[in-house]
Parts: C-alpha cells; structure tokens; sequence
C-alpha cells in the first residue's frame, strides 16, 4: 500500500486543485469584468455570430493590464483590459482584435477551456508523483527534474490546443468575410504588444513560435483554395 501513497496523493492534491482554482478563476472573473461596448467591434462580433448562426457573441472587459485573450471554463469570452486599450490607442486594428475573438471561440467550441482546468490539475498530479518519486532516487536534483518533465507536457499540450484555436479562428473569420490577415498581422505584432524581450526554448513554450503559426494559417488557406 505504502507504494501508491505518492499517487494516491497526488491525484487527492489534483482534484482539490482543480476545485480551488476553477473557484478562484470565476471569482476573479466576476469581480473584475464588465462587457464590452465598442461599436466596430461590436459590428465584428454580429458577422461572426451570423456565420456560426448565433444570435450574439459576448464578449467581457477583464479589469488587468498584460495583453491577453481568455476563454473561462464556463464559455465566457475575455479581452484584457490591456490589450482593449492597444485597440483604442490604435495599435491594434477592429479586424485584428475579432481575429482574438474568434481565437478564443475556438478554445471553447473545442473544448480546451475546460479541458485546460482539468490538464493543469493533472499536471500538477504528475509533477507532485514525480517529485515524491524522483525526490527519493535523485536526492536534492529530483524535484528540478520533475518541474522540468511537467513543463515540458504542459507546454506541448498547450501549443496543440493554439494551433487548434488559431485554425478555428481561421475558418471563422473567413466565413465571416473578415478573412486571414488581420489573424496574421497581429501575430507580428504580439512581441511588441506583450513586451517579449525573447523567447525560451521552442519545447518549453506554451504558444508556438509566431512564425509557426503563420505558416500553419497560410497552409490551411492553400488547402482551401484547391478545393
């Protein structure tokens, strides 16, 4: 019995993680967003509600600074008030922020918002049998091993679930009759946007490279045209 106490532990601290943080997630959701009201954007969100046949695309203000995009677990879709305000300083274009939109439509129409909340409760499962396990064999270097090893399966299954949203977003603006290329011209500008100085190792990113994802957009609209 004593040889599964690291996993039955780790599986406890997984699912007591994933109820604290999908409550404190939602909390701070409530507390610190209000919806969106921007009349070109909101002409944006009509033409891609009309294409998945919605009646309305809502979208929220999250009361933060980073530049970010967000889709909660519970469908709810936010923009940074961050990232709003590149938009209203014109930084960001009308057609690049609906590219955000539809990105983030896409975590939740593929289920990754959700999934994400129950990926990182198992991941920090793996993490903690790992640092038990590894903890015992490896004294003192163990632990960095096992943060590694976890980072690196974090990282992977985020950047399949951003190529996955970015080609979603892809299909939707183009139906949209916003097409491609403010989904594009944005990933150009995402370093200046965000403040990156420079990026960690390739395997270790939670998005892919910008490059990357431009060439995977370019393939999809290749495959399309030959249709």
């Amino acid at each position: 019995m004593l040889k599964f106490t690291p996993i039955l532990l780790a599986v406890l601290y997984a699912l007591f993680m994933y109820w604290f943080s999908s409550k404190r997630l939602n909390h701070d959701l409530d507390a610190r967003s209000t919806l969106m009201r921007d009349p070109e954007l909101d002409r944006l969100t009509r033409k891609m509600a009309d294409a998945l046949d919605l009646q309305k695309i809502k979208v929220n203000i999250f009361e933060i600074d980073p530049v970010n995009g967000l889709a909660a677990p519970d469908g709810r879709i936010f923009i940074t008030r961050g990232f709003f305000e590149k938009y209203r300083s014109g930084r960001v274009t009308a057609e690049e922020m609906a590219s955000v939109i539809a990105h983030e439509l896409g975590h939740v129409a593929l289920g990754h918002s959700r999934r994400r909340m129950i990926d990182f409760s198992g991941q920090n499962a793996v993490r903690v049998a790992l640092m038990m396990i590894l903890g015992r064999i490896l004294p003192g270097v163990g632990v960095y091993i096992a943060n590694l090893l976890a980072s690196m399966l974090a990282a992977r299954l985020s950047r399949g679930d951003e190529y996955e949203a970015d080609a979603y977003a892809a299909a939707l603006l183009t139906k949209a009759g916003i097409g491609t290329e403010p989904q594009k011209s944005l990933f150009r500008k995402l370093e200046a946007l965000t403040g990156a100085t420079g990026q960690p190792l390739a395997w270790m990113m939670s998005h892919p490279k910008t490059t990357e994802r431009i060439l995977a957009i370019e393939k999809l609209e290749g495959q399309w045209h030959n249709r």
